[in-house]
């Protein structure tokens, strides 16, 4: 898989095995780790910038996409987010 770049759109199967497509907002390496901040396609065209759900996984080295597994990833990964936005304001 080539290096995921944001705005890139693709799809992702839900938990309920329904596909979705999904927007990279963001990129971001934390501990050697890369992750990515997506978003649903329809709530980007449907909400303000604002009011749309932000959510991360994991990018291994083969470029694929995993769910971050642990309340305590989530929350590193999620404040380094948000620190990297607030930067570029």
């Amino acid at each position: 898989m080539e290096k995921i770049q944001v705005g890139e759109i693709f799809t992702i199967s839900d938990e309920t095995e329904q596909e979705q497509e999904v927007e990279v907002l963001g990129l971001l390496t934390i501990e050697d780790t890369d992750y990515v901040a997506v978003s649903f396609v329809e709530d980007i065209e449907q909400a303000g910038e604002d009011d749309i759900d932000v959510f991360f996984m994991k990018v291994d080295n083969d470029g694929d996409l995993s769910a971050i597994e642990t309340d305590a990833e989530f929350e590193k990964v999620s404040a380094a987010f948000e620190a990297m936005m607030e930067e570029e304001d």
